[in-house]
């Protein structure tokens, strides 16, 4: 089954700052590297950030610390 997977980082305000990911997959296993960077490519800072991913009618929503 496909569906459209949808994954982006957010700041503690809530604001989108990277999108990784929209596509349309097929279940399974997948990695995503993520370098620190918001859309535009500059490094955003060390701290706490939050990724939602989305896939077809279910949302994850978890917590993440970027160290550099």
């Amino acid at each position: 089954m496909r569906a459209e997977v949808r994954l982006s980082v957010y700041n503690l305000l809530g604001q989108e700052v990277r999108r990784l990911m929209v596509a349309l997959q097929v279940g399974g296993i997948y990695t995503v590297l993520w370098g620190g960077r918001d859309d535009e490519g500059r490094e955003l800072a060390n701290g706490v950030y939050f990724y939602r991913l989305r896939f077809g009618g279910q949302v994850e929503k978890h917590r993440l610390r970027l160290l550099r």
